[in-house]
């Protein structure tokens, strides 16, 4: 729902975990969010969201007034998780609207 969208507490770094139901083969990933300035994503292939290590680090554009729209091509990967750090921000606040996965 793009009404809804998760919010950071105002101090850095912050992070959450997507699990999938089982290990998927990751080709993408695309993000919308607000003034988040460095995006870190990892990913797990364990059971448990535990034993993750890093796809990708970003500094992203400020786009001040509008969403940051972020794609990530990604080598073909397989995951059970994928954690997101937002390590810093233009603003004491960020959010997150949309995560998109693409693959198999």
């Amino acid at each position: 729902n793009s009404e809804t969208f998760w919010m950071t507490t105002g101090m850095f770094p912050q992070e959450f975990i997507i699990g999938f139901p089982k290990c998927v083969k990751i080709s993408k990933v695309a993000i919308q969010c607000y003034l988040v300035r460095t995006l870190r994503i990892e990913r797990s292939v364990s059971k448990d969201p535990v034993g993750f290590e890093k796809c990708i680090e970003k500094d992203l554009p400020h786009t001040e007034g509008q969403l940051q729209m972020e794609e990530f091509p990604l080598p073909e990967f397989q995951a059970t998780y994928l954690r997101f750090i937002i390590k810093s921000a233009f603003d004491h606040f960020v959010s997150v609207h949309r995560v998109m996965a693409e693959g198999t």
